[in-house]
């Protein structure tokens, strides 16, 4: 088992257990190799792979780099240098001489790509299934589909095997394993992400996803690797963060348009997830999901569909046997669409994207089911294109509809299966939503009581600013032998300020009961011998008092004086201090 799970994880055996990246990515490997019976992966790196990524680490300093020797897996249809490129198609195989722009990002940051994970063949699906390496595997029930068609990084990512994984999401890839998977799928803004060294689906379309445990650890490499590409032409430069805290305002789709295909469980789950959002700040709203859903039926039922053949025209046109009968299907099914087809499918969606864009300026986020429910392997072998179709209700409208969106977990069901839903909103709300998303999760670990008790000769205590990990004065409480044991977020009772008179600007989180946000905290576990030391260093205008999380909990924590937030900058609808150093750096 690998108690290493998550990016902080592994930065704290580095920075402060002082190990060797030699060492934790050995055992990262030696993991992976008792997983080969559930088809994660097409390509594994070998030790004269990795060697070049572990001596250049070697002359760093951990602490210098913001992913040092953090592993990570990449889906097969994204470039690594000197690994096979196969796109789940052994006769396409070609070995790249340069990374994918993104993958080149994560490396210039410290973190070292371990393989190449397992794909619905030319990324052609959302089950998982399309794959001549082998099914996805659900590692919940091996008689269920993994999702796909990003399988082998959302089960990277679920069998703890990487802290984070890359893969692509055109019409939900990114998302459906994420929630049978039980973790968090990112599906950035178009364009936030480059697709220079990504093999196309419909490029047009085309994200990179990322996978990761939690929230936090998934805004971190999109932080990392969403920079601008000259050299893609789809690259966009980032917009201004479009942020939303506190009370937002959330659409639900009407009864009669939410489909459950027959899972009472899942829509139990879903409802338990509308909830959660209310008891968060939000504010339901009801809207009219038909827009999206026409929009949904363009992408496989459109002249959409003739990009997938364009992405790989000569493969197809040259060496289309070598292909699964239903990726053939598929794919030479767009060499139909004739250019009037191409035309009146822009018509119609420029009608439906102005629908969207009214409802979707009534709310501040979109609530769905990440899918309305989950299959057997066996069930989409006996009806592989009308399942998929089902699977795609939710997630296929997002690109041509230009959304941002996160999948995040939501629950079990009685069978022990997951469930998910989606966060969206337009595009470049990615830190909003993964603010959400990480409260939302938070809710779910608090209630199934993952969170032990404090030892009597510890306290518990919640920080809020320049103390919170890797930022920089977690020294002043990792140096006492605290330990981080939770992420968390106040209960909304709170206003946040930056108290920017001061050199540098520090945090002031103020009680107001009313009209407040709920403000990201990590909890820490620190000896009570010295608790003392901590607390002399903390200076005016912050003092200790009892902070109520959003579960209700009460620990200790820093206020600020209210005589020292007049006339300081109101931070609270950012929902806590890294997304406000966030928007300094932009």
């Amino acid at each position: 088992m690998n108690t290493l799970k998550t990016i902080n994880d592994y930065l704290h055996s580095y920075r402060v257990e002082g190990r060797l990246v030699r060492e934790v990515l050995q055992n990262c490997l030696d993991l992976s190799n008792s997983f080969d019976d559930k088809n994660i992966w097409i390509t594994k790196a070998d030790a004269t792979f990795l060697e070049p990524y572990f001596l250049r680490l070697e002359q760093c300093d951990p602490s210098s780099l913001p992913l040092y020797g953090v592993p990570f897996a990449v889906k097969d249809n994204i470039d690594v240098a000197g690994l096979p490129t196969t796109a789940g198609c052994a006769e396409f195989s070609y070995i790249p001489t340069e990374h994918a722009f993104v993958v080149e990002q994560l490396i210039n940051a410290g973190a070292i790509p371990i393989g190449k994970t397992n794909m619905d063949q030319f990324a052609s699906g959302l089950v998982g299934t399309r794959s001549p390496y082998g099914e996805g595997i659900n590692l919940f029930d091996p008689q269920y589909i993994s999702g796909g068609s990003s399988s082998g990084s959302a089960l990277a990512v679920t069998a703890a095997l990487v802290p984070f994984s890359l893969g692509t999401d055109t019409a939900g890839s990114g998302r459906v394993p994420a929630s049978f998977g039980n973790i968090v799928g990112l599906k950035p803004t178009r364009g936030a992400l480059s697709i220079r060294g990504v093999v196309p689906a419909c490029k047009s379309l085309d994200c990179v996803a990322i996978f990761a445990q939690n929230c936090d650890d998934a805004q971190r490499v999109y932080d990392v690797c969403s920079s601008y590409d000259a050299e893609d032409s789809y690259s966009r430069p980032k917009s201004c963060v479009n942020t939303f805290g506190g009370t937002f305002r959330f659409g639900v789709p009407r009864s009669n348009q939410l489909e459950f295909f027959g899972n009472s469980a899942y829509e139990a789950l879903f409802w338990e997830s509308v909830e959660k959002l209310e008891l968060l700040g939000g504010l339901r709203q009801e809207i009219d999901f038909t827009s999206f859903m026409e929009t949904a039926k363009l992408l496989y039922h459109g002249p959409w569909i003739a990009e997938r053949y364009c992405g790989i025209k000569e493969f197809a046109m040259t060496q289309s046997d070598a292909m699964l009968e239903v990726t053939r299907g598929i794919v030479l099914s767009g060499f139909k669409p004739t250019a009037m087809d191409a035309f009146e499918g822009f018509y119609r969606l420029s009608e439906l994207k102005r629908k969207s864009e009214e409802i979707m300026g009534q709310i501040d986020l979109l609530l769905t089911p990440t899918a309305g429910t989950i299959y057997t392997r066996d069930e989409v072998r006996n009806n592989p294109l009308a399942l998929n179709t089902n699977l795609g209700y939710y997630t296929n409208f997002m690109n041509l509809l230009d959304l941002s969106a996160c999948a995040v977990p939501a629950g079990f069901t009685p069978e022990g299966l997951p469930f998910g839903v989606t966060l969206a909103a337009s595009s470049w709300n990615e830190p909003s939503l993964l603010g959400v998303g990480a409260k939302m999760q938070s809710i779910s670990r608090y209630k199934s009581g993952l969170i032990e008790p404090s030892a009597p000769e510890t306290v518990v205590l919640a920080v809020c600013g320049a103390h919170m990990s890797v930022l920089p004065l977690n020294h002043e409480l990792t140096s006492r032998g605290a330990v981080l044991i939770e992420k968390s977020f106040t209960a909304p009772l709170y206003r946040f300020y930056a108290l920017e008179s001061f050199m540098p600007p520090r945090p002031g989180l103020v009680q107001v009961n009313e009209e407040g946000g709920s403000i990201a905290v990590e909890l820490w576990k620190i000896p009570i011998e010295q608790f003392g030391s901590f607390f002399n260093g903390v200076p005016s205008p912050l003092a200790l008092g009892s902070l109520t999380l959003i579960d209700g909990k009460i620990v200790k924590g820093f206020l600020c004086e209210n005589y020292a937030v007049e006339g300081a900058k109101e931070i609270t609808q950012l929902g806590g201090w890294r997304n406000y150093l966030l928007g300094n750096s932009l």
